[in-house]
């Protein structure tokens, strides 16, 4: 297989072109033949003219690359290495959704071949690829995997909005259901990967593997947000604290703040999910996803507080909020827990006004029916600094006066003003 994708015998296919999919695409058009699958025409037909829907890649990534962007399923019979690197989603009770990449592997299984290869990049608990995928690819192309066609499980490692640590400059974890189909699926991969290919030992190894690196940092997050609801109480600024503490040549430096987005905010829970099934309650994890996903209401209590404490009614207050993605420097709305502090507010009868330079009006409707603003409007009771966009790094306190009624107040949730506010009541995690 390897040989004969090298040799351009045959093509290569990526499911899925979101933030992890089209980046892999456009690697490999550089090397081999590409067919990109998307569901989204709208999206297919932004690539065809050279744009990154997510806006992570600039138009020169879709240079000398051999691809052809579709969203017919058909055109993915020419391909014989087909990647899914497809949403793992979770729905509102906090259980995995595999519905997209079930249909995505019912799509690759109808047009299946023999001696084809299938590699998962979407992040799953352990044992789903073997357990829940590989059942939809035998059951829609009549075959057997491992005999008919080989499987591998190759975790994405993409961190949107990082542009340092990029697709080829990580190195990648690859595994296969037999070692002829692990060595393929990680020379394969070698053809653009520059950091180098860790071979896993098992398609569980793999997937595991990746689910425990966003716990791990779920878990770290969790202590440190855990750490400035005491220190609140205490009257500390935690960030403060953590400087005195990152001192210390072991101390691990994570800072508190909103955890939400497509990885951490999720995969923790396919991993709680997966454990309970075999009959373990994992008690780090679960209460490290409560106390992460409290935040945002919890800021927006705080808020509140601050505003009664000046004397003044929650319902005559308003609220400026800035940026809504689930993290700086990003487009992606996705799970974004700016929107429980938003609720929070609600709930209280605060109107609250939202601007973001990232952030699409319209994605922000649809997602989660708010309406944003292009810019502040009038005087406001409180401000919440909630995403650090590099647009808003440099602020200081005098572009915040002006906007501030008497008394008003500076919520700063990643501590990035700390020292800058002086004349008006400052509160950050």
């Amino acid at each position: 297989m390897y040989n004969k994708l090298k040799n351009k015998e045959t093509k290569l296919s990526v499911i899925g072109l979101g933030y992890v999919g089209l980046p892999i695409a456009l690697e490999f058009a550089k090397k081999i033949d590409v067919i990109g699958f998307d569901i989204k025409p709208g999206r297919i037909d932004k690539m065809k003219k050279g744009i990154d829907p997510s806006n992570e890649l600039d138009p020169a990534s879709f240079k000398n690359a051999s691809i052809l962007f579709t969203s017919d399923p058909k055109d993915l019979k020419k391909a014989s290495f087909h990647i899914i690197a497809v949403p793992t989603p979770t729905n509102i009770y906090n259980l995995p959704d595999l519905s997209p990449v079930l249909k995505a592997s019912e799509t690759v299984g109808k047009i299946l071949k023999k001696g084809d290869y299938v590699v998962y990049e979407s992040t799953v608990y352990p044992g789903c690829t073997e357990e829940d995928c590989i059942p939809v690819l035998e059951k829609f192309s009549k075959m057997k995997a491992g005999k008919d066609f080989k499987v591998g499980f190759s975790p994405e490692r993409i961190n949107p909005g990082d542009h340092s640590h990029t697709l080829t400059k990580i190195i990648k974890v690859t595994s296969g259901c037999d070692p002829e189909a692990a060595e393929n699926i990680a020379k394969t991969y070698e053809l653009i990967i520059k950091a180098g290919v860790f071979r896993a030992s098992s398609i569980k190894v793999a997937e595991a593997a990746k689910i425990i690196e966003n716990t791990q940092r779920d878990i770290n997050i969790a202590f440190m947000n855990e750490l400035s609801l005491i220190f609140n109480r205490l009257g500390v600024n935690t960030f403060e604290v953590l400087e005195a503490a990152g001192t210390k040549w072991n101390f691990l430096k994570f800072y508190p703040g909103l955890v939400g987005g497509h990885c951490i905010g999720v995969d923790p829970y396919y991993l709680s999910y997966k454990a309970k099934a075999l009959g373990y309650h994992p008690q780090m994890i679960d209460s490290g996803r409560f106390v992460n996903d409290s935040m945002g209401r919890y800021i927006g209590k705080q808020t509140v507080k601050k505003i009664i404490a000046a004397g003044k009614n929650p319902n005559n207050s308003r609220v400026l909020i800035l940026g809504i993605t689930f993290k700086e420097d990003v487009t992606d709305i996705r799970n974004s827990k700016v929107v429980d502090i938003i609720s929070e507010l609600d709930d209280f009868g605060v109107t609250v006004d939202v601007i973001d330079p990232a952030a699409s009006h319209d994605e922000v409707r649809e997602e989660y029916k708010l309406e944003m603003k292009n810019e502040p409007s009038g005087k406001y009771d409180a401000i919440i600094l909630a995403v650090s966009h590099k647009e808003y790094l440099s602020l200081n306190e005098k572009w915040f006066t002006p906007l501030l009624n008497n008394d008003g107040i500076i919520v700063d949730v990643k501590g990035i003003l700390r020292g800058r506010i002086s004349k008006h009541t400052y509160w950050s995690l």
